[in-house]
Parts: C-alpha cells; sequence; structure tokens
C-alpha cells in the first residue's frame, strides 16, 4: 500500500515524497527528470524514471508497486514561458493528466490529489480569492491546469456508482517559496525566490518592479506559502481519502493576507547577510496591485495552516540555495 508522487524528483513533488516518508506512508517516485532532479528523491524510495504520458509504464508502475493513490504534481510550470510555448504545456498538463487517468483506471487506483494552481484565477476582481471566485485563466498554463481539474472531475463523475469510483481533490496557490530540507531547492529560472538569491549570490542588486501600487509599501503583494506547509496538506489531502473522509473538489492554500515583493526581497536580502539594495524599475504591463488565496476551507478539512514566517522562508530558502541555481 503505498502513494506515488509524479514530478517527486521536483522541488515540490520531493518535499511531498518527505512529508508522506514522516507520515508512516510509503512513497513511490514517477518523473522524468525534465525538470526535477534524481538527487532530490530520498534514498530508498523506488524511483521509475518515466513520463507520466507513457500510460503503460505509469499502470505497470502502479500495479508493480501495489499504489492506491496518487499525488499528481508533474507539469510544466511556467506560466509566462507557457505562452511562448503552448502546444509544449497542453501536452504535458492536459494530455499528461488524461493519460495519468487512463492508467490510474487501468491499475485501478482510484484516489487522487492534484498539485493545481491559483493561477486558474487569472487576474480577478476581488483582491482575495476563494473557492467560488470565477476562473478565468491568462495563460496555457492556467487553462491546462484548468482543464486538468475539469478532467479529474468527469472521470470522477463517469465512474460514480461503479466498482472502483475515482475520489479526488485539486489543491491551488500561488507561489511556493522555502525549504525544508538542506538538499532541496527551488530551481526555477523564472520563480521570484531563486531570482532574488541569482542576484544576490552574483553580487548584484535585486530588481523591483514598481513601487507605486496602491498597496502598503507601494510593490505587488502575493501569497507564499512554505514549500513544507504545502506539502503536509497533500499528505492530508491524501490520508482524508484514505480514511474515505469526503472531501470538496477545490482548496486554495492561501495566506488570505499576502507579502509583499519588497518585504520578500528585503527578507532574502537579510538572509543572505547582503547590504546590497534593490533597484526599482517600471512597473510590468499586467501585474495586478495584490491578489492573495484565502485558506480557511482548506484549514477546517485538510491541515492547512501558515507554520512558517516570510523570515523562516527566506532563510532555509537561502540555506538550501548552492552557489549556482
Amino acid at each position: 500500500m503505498s502513494w506515488m508522487v509524479t514530478g517527486g524528483a521536483g522541488y515540490i513533488g520531493s518535499h511531498v515524497v518527505r512529508a508522506l516518508e514522516e507520515a508512516g506512508i510509503p512513497a513511490v517516485v514517477l518523473d522524468d527528470l525534465s525538470s526535477g532532479f534524481e538527487a532530490f528523491i530520498p534514498d530508498g524510495v523506488p524511483f521509475i524514471n518515466a513520463s507520466i504520458l507513457e500510460t503503460e509504464r505509469v499502470a505497470a508502475a502502479l500495479g508493480e508497486y501495489g499504489v492506491t493513490g496518487v499525488i499528481h504534481c508533474a507539469g510544466y510550470k511556467y506560466a509566462g514561458e507557457s505562452v511562448k510555448f503552448p502546444i509544449h504545456t497542453y501536452r504535458q498538463n492536459v494530455e499528461g493528466t488524461a493519460c495519468l487517468l487512463e492508467a490510474m483506471a487501468d491499475a485501478g487506483v482510484t484516489q487522487l490529489v492534484f498539485s493545481s494552481s491559483a493561477g486558474v484565477y487569472g487576474t480577478p476582481e476581488e483582491s482575495v480569492v476563494t473557492e467560488e471566485t470565477a476562473t478565468t485563466p491568462e495563460s496555457p498554463y492556467g487553462e491546462s491546469k484548468l482543464i486538468g481539474e475539469w478532467l479529474i472531475r468527469d472521470q470522477v463523475r463517469a465512474t460514480a456508482g461503479t466498482d472502483s469510483p475515482l475520489r479526488a481533490t485539486s489543491l491551488r496557490y500561488f507561489n511556493v517559496v522555502g525549504s525544508g530540507t538542506a538538499d532541496v531547492y527551488d530551481a526555477s529560472p523564472h520563480n521570484l525566490f531563486p531570482k532574488v538569491i541569482r542576484a544576490i549570490k552574483g553580487g548584484q542588486a535585486p530588481l523591483i518592479f514598481g513601487d507605486d501600487y496602491d498597496t502598503p509599501d507601494g510593490t505587488c503583494v502575493r501569497d507564499y506559502v512554505h514549500v513544507q506547509d504545502l506539502a503536509h496538506s497533500h499528505v492530508a489531502a491524501a490520508r482524508m481519502l484514505d480514511f474515505n473522509k469526503p472531501l470538496a473538489p477545490v482548496y486554495n492554500l492561501g495566506s488570505g493576507d499576502g507579502t509583499s515583493v519588497r518585504e520578500i526581497v528585503g527578507s532574502l536580502l537579510e538572509a543572505a547577510g547582503s547590504d546590497l539594495q534593490p533597484i526599482v524599475k517600471e512597473r510590468r504591463p499586467g501585474d495586478p496591485a495584490r491578489i492573495v488565496a484565502t485558506g480557511e476551507l482548506a484549514a477546517d478539512d485538510i491541515e492547512w495552516k501558515m507554520a512558517h514566517t516570510i523570515e523562516e522562508m527566506a532563510t532555509s530558502a537561502w540555506s538550501a540555495a548552492p552557489d549556482e541555481i
């Protein structure tokens, strides 16, 4: 009896694997290493080097390791880049999810936790989104995640009343940061934390785009959640499915209030012990002043809690980052 983590060699997925181990739940990793690292997988965890697009291989691995549920973290996660590469994005995130669902059905695996995204909301009218906020994604990435949710919803409906009904939930979140272990870090070339860390390590001042927004310090406010807190709620959702407890179709994992870009940059500079001063550039087109998500529903159902401060997020991210990321 084990849970498979697709994308389990990635930054978020490998933290989920560790959280499963800490909960006493055997884990299996499936990853094609397109953006993950085999070194991120804890020793002793079975690893299948394969893509979620390889339906037969995925189904075989599910059966071989006695998998009872899947935490689906695999995917192409770059919203900005998805505009340049929409076909690749849809193939990985939409076709890949469809292939995974097919493999799960073939193997008789009936539990799924989907790593979705708050990108499904686009730029909402309200500054604090709930699960009821309209979904209006503005990139192929956000669209692909929403279609993934639809695929899962429809498979749940299609299998209801059968001998193997699918039970699933999707978790939506914005910016995942920090590290829960010294040997796993965010290697993305596009995310704010690694961008700032890369600049500091190179002796360059980090950049802030716009300081004249209608926010307390003039810079954009966003949700930043610690990867370990996020991983914990993925596992809590998996355990709820294991115990046959009811779950909502979607949950937001958010702070409810957010943190400004200036605060983030300042925390990382402090963690680095650097006296560099950030450089303010002009606003980027389309950046809303404030978007955060409430996590109240997830707090009630899947143990969601912001257990780490921004300072802890910055310190752990800086400590785990190699000299070159």
